[in-house]
């Protein structure tokens, strides 16, 4: 008989708590989550009241006999997990907003999970993290580790260095090019396959079959290509995709397409429409209407969150591991000897079958030549700064995003990095103990 399942949830007051809960009302059958508990800090505490009390409607209202419970005490909340799910956004939309918009005054693209604004929520996230797997070590020590935090696939590698934490990273967005290609073909997703090959965020999907049948020649002539509301919406260039053979992920067009996309984050910014503040009015009505003590479902306009899909994502893997499913999903793991062009302990986002013992990664059939240079550049970077994030070493940050594609002029990259350093000081205590 298999046992009790806890899950708790880290950053319990996020507005995705509500997907997550809607999840496992809907998959109870085949993962019978007996407690939910709902973990955040003091400065979350008004939003985990909110979306605590929505989530006790939507359980009470299913009549399944799960028991929520909303916390403080992260080392309680761990005290026999089954699986530890991570939502957390260090220093909150605030830091955010420093990510996207102080690279900007450089020339430079601001964004939250690639290039310099990707790298300060890594040096923020890594230790706080890092931090928490010391108590599931202690606490759950046979608990899986859902990491869903950004930049999702350096997290889970700095998990996978430092810690001895069982830990899988998660992304939204493969499920959303299944999404997509569902409505395109009119197809049940269980119809459809497709290869991925790269990093989190810096992936290509190489084959896509349905029914067996490949559709990836009509679907390079579609210049529009799946994409996220999160992203500006530049259709890609068709010689590109022609001359590639792969579909590049939405996140890539920050490479692809860099001064379209710089240019349209300063004009955003100089309308004071960065991402950050979009998601800041989103999420001040999200909050507004989970307030609502009629409201006992998950409302529609939180799908407008990027993240949308991230609860399917992660359910169906708690399912999968809990159940031995062994089908597969596309996650975030060690590279072992899959790409040859990489470290083996290099995190990648690949097709994995997903077992009880954990995901089982599938041979790569397709990848695309192009991408390579790409993939490599992109994962030295992102070893420079996970040691950075751990040692606090200033001159490892500076190696690190002078080495990120997405950079360019040394004398320019430490100027930002000093300004990002010294804004986000309160959360960076690694970088700054030695100074006094």
């Amino acid at each position: 008989m298999k046992r009790e399942l806890k899950i708790a949830v880290i950053g319990g007051g996020s507005s995705y708590t509500p997907e997550l809960i809607e999840g496992f009302i809907q998959n109870y059958e085949t993962l019978p989550v007996s407690e939910i508990v709902l973990v955040d800090i003091p400065e979350g505490a008004h939003k985990l009241k909110i979306v605590g009390q929505l989530a006790g409607r939507m359980i009470a209202a299913s009549g399944l006999p799960i028991k929520l419970e909303m916390t403080m005490d992260r080392r309680s909340a761990l005290i026999g997990a089954t699986f530890v799910t991570t939502q957390m956004r260090v220093g909150l939309l605030q830091a955010r907003a420093w990510d996207e918009t102080i690279p900007l005054k450089y020339g430079m693209i601001g964004q939250e999970t690639t290039g310099p604004g990707g790298m300060m929520k890594a040096l923020r996230t890594i230790p706080v993290l890092l931090d928490i797997c010391k108590d599931i070590e202690e606490l759950c020590p046979d608990a899986w580790m859902l990491n869903f935090t950004n930049p999702a696939g350096m997290v889970t590698e700095a998990i996978q260095k430092y810690s001895r934490v069982r830990s899988i990273g998660l992304c939204n967005s493969p499920i959303a090019a299944y999404k997509w290609l569902s409505s395109l073909y009119e197809v049940p997703i269980e119809r459809i396959h497709c290869e991925f090959v790269g990093l989190n965020h810096l992936h290509w999907i190489s084959q896509i079959t349905i029914d067996g049948k490949s559709k990836l020649a009509e679907l390079l002539a579609n210049k529009e290509g799946y994409s996220a509301r999160n992203v500006p919406q530049f259709a890609w260039n068709g010689t590109l995709l022609q001359s590639l053979k792969a579909i590049p992920s939405y996140y890539l067009k920050y490479f692809y397409l860099q001064r379209e996309m710089l240019e349209e984050q300063q004009q955003a910014a100089s309308r004071g429409e960065t991402r950050a503040e979009t998601v800041q009015h989103l999420e001040d009505e999200l909050f507004e209407i989970y307030k609502d003590p009629e409201l006992k479902e998950k409302p529609k306009q939180l799908e407008q969150r990027g993240g949308a899909y991230y609860s399917e994502a992660a359910v169906k893997l708690m399912n999968s591991l809990y159940n031995n499913s062994r089908d597969i999903q596309t996650l975030n793991v060690a590279n072992g000897n899959t790409l040859d062009f990489l470290p083996k302990d290099a995190f990648i986002e690949v097709n994995c079958q997903v077992t009880s013992e954990g995901p089982l990664v599938q041979p790569v059939q397709v990848v695309p030549e192009a991408a390579k240079g790409l993939i490599r550049s992109v994962k030295t970077y992102e070893q420079l700064a996970i040691e950075a994030a751990v040692t606090g070493d200033r001159g490892m940050a500076l190696l690190a995003l002078t080495h990120h594609p997405l950079t360019y002029s040394v004398n320019d990259v430490e100027r930002m990095l000093d300004e990002m350093l010294e804004q986000n000081r309160r959360y960076l205590p690694q970088f700054f103990a030695r100074i006094h």
